[in-house]
């Protein structure tokens, strides 16, 4: 995924969740985690991703995290 392609889908993310409110954000985003770990399907990386986001890593542009 290169830098265009990230911001595209993030900029559908937060579109997506601004139309659904603040009510159903946190549902959306609950569903996606699930959904992305289902589709990531290893449990280690999932966990370090965990991690990742627990302390507010940036993503390395144009790399896989």
């Amino acid at each position: 995924m290169n830098d265009l392609d990230l911001d595209r889908v993030y900029t559908q993310l937060c579109k997506t969740l601004s139309a659904a409110g603040e009510a159903q954000a946190m549902n959306i985003l609950a569903r996606y985690a699930l959904l992305s770990m289902l589709e990531i399907g290893d449990p280690e990386r999932i966990g370090t991703l965990i991690e990742r986001a627990a302390r507010g890593d940036a993503p390395a542009a144009g790399a896989a995290a």
